[in-house]
């Protein structure tokens, strides 16, 4: 082939655009550069302990890109799975999670005085993350069955989810983990909300949420250091406040465009968890400010994605996947607010990890179905569509 034909084919490569594609395109880069952000910063967090621990520097690296490929793996093969299945079995999720909830208190591995995993060898499940996604999954069928009810009634619209959300919490309170509690609860408010639960009846029950999670906060001394460490950590920067100052030092020393990938030195046996939960706060030091945006930026235009799809699935009457997209949605956001925000000092420190970015491999993986359960909506919603433009033009 002459170089002029070559030159013309490279030119069309740019310019031609690309076919219609039955799935989100933005949302599979957008994942993709959020795990490959995610690698490359739990590899930099965890040299120091990696090489600690193990003598190996690269450990916690090889471990983490483990997890991506079964994460990977998992999300292909839900990504396989119709959405009227999820719909039609979805109880069924519900109960397996109950069933590793309890599982957990009886088998589970104890972790800072937490039993939170079950060993699986290859890694530790983590239960309390299946249980978030069998949740929502639950409560988007129950909205689409009882519609009618959520919009009239108390009594048949809030006390039977009201009822499953208890059962999980109950289990999830006794390992403790109060965090995955309060993500669930918000979450269960926001899917009521788009569903048209009554405003009074909402709000009401959005206030006895504050106070009940307000009492469990008083209910335990660890729970009440760390809102008073969070308000003031300065005053006990060895103690109770140790955590949160390191990772206000590794924001401060990062300033606009950070200390360079691989500097930090906060990670250095001064930050603990820096690989899981202060992930950020290493980001933060290392990739500064601009860094610290375009995650962000990253983080958002996902909830941003699943919002847009969980409205498509509304328009084309797909209203399973319309609620449950648009759970996926405030999962994703809220738990990127209290993680950024514990690492940030905005609120108390939880230990909940940042979408598909920080070390873990139940995490990872149940994030990852879920994006994947964003695209199946999404296909489903553009094949209904394209159905019905074909239907359209052959009655023409």
């Amino acid at each position: 082939m002459p170089l002029r034909e070559h030159v013309a084919s490279f030119k069309q490569w740019f310019i031609q655009p690309a076919p219609q594609a039955l799935f989100d395109r933005q949302l599979v880069w957008i994942s993709l550069g959020l795990m490959l952000t995610g690698l490359v910063m739990v590899t930099s967090a965890s040299f120091p302990i990696s090489y600690r621990l193990t003598d190996q520097p690269f450990h916690f690296m090889f471990r983490h890109a483990l997890f991506i490929v079964l994460a990977l793996f998992a999300a292909a093969i839900i990504l396989q799975v119709q959405m009227k299945h999820w719909f039609k079995h979805g109880y069924i999720l519900l109960i397996i999670s109950i069933f590793l909830l309890f599982v957990v208190l009886v088998a589970g591995k104890s972790v800072n005085g937490a039993s939170r995993w079950i060993p699986l060898g290859l890694f530790n499940l983590q239960p309390a993350e299946v249980a978030k996604l069998s949740l929502f999954i639950f409560m988007a069928g129950y909205l689409v069955r009882k519609q009618e009810e959520v919009r009239a009634t108390f009594k048949g619209g809030f006390i039977k989810p009201i009822i499953v959300f208890a059962t999980l919490a109950g289990l999830l309170l006794l390992q403790p983990d109060l965090g995955t509690v309060i993500v669930m609860l918000v979450t269960l408010f926001g899917m009521l909300f788009i569903a048209g639960a009554k405003l009074t009846q909402f709000l009401a029950l959005v206030v006895v949420g504050i106070f009940i999670v307000i009492g469990l906060i008083i209910a335990e001394p660890y729970r009440i250091k760390r809102v008073t460490s969070f308000l003031d950590p300065w005053e006990n920067p060895f103690g109770d406040g140790y955590q949160l100052t390191q990772s206000l030092m590794a924001f401060g020393r990062g300033e606009w465009f950070g200390q360079g990938l691989g500097n930090s030195i906060q990670k250095l046996a001064y930050l603990p968890e820096a690989h899981t939960d202060f992930v950020f706060a290493v980001l933060a030091e290392e990739l500064g400010f601009v860094g610290v945006v375009l995650v962000l930026m990253l983080i958002f235009s996902l909830v941003l994605k699943a919002i847009f799809i969980g409205r498509r699935a509304f328009e084309t009457e797909e209203f399973f996947g319309g609620y449950l997209a648009f759970g996926i949605g405030i999962w994703f956001a809220f738990q990127t607010l209290v993680n950024v925000g514990a690492a940030a000092g905005i609120v108390p420190t939880k230990g909940l990890t940042l979408p598909l970015i920080s070390y873990g491999g139940s995490s990872l993986i149940v994030m990852s179905v879920a994006v994947s359960i964003l695209l199946r909506i999404d296909h489903e919603c553009r094949l209904k569509a394209q159905q019905l433009e074909k239907n359209i033009e052959d009655e023409q």
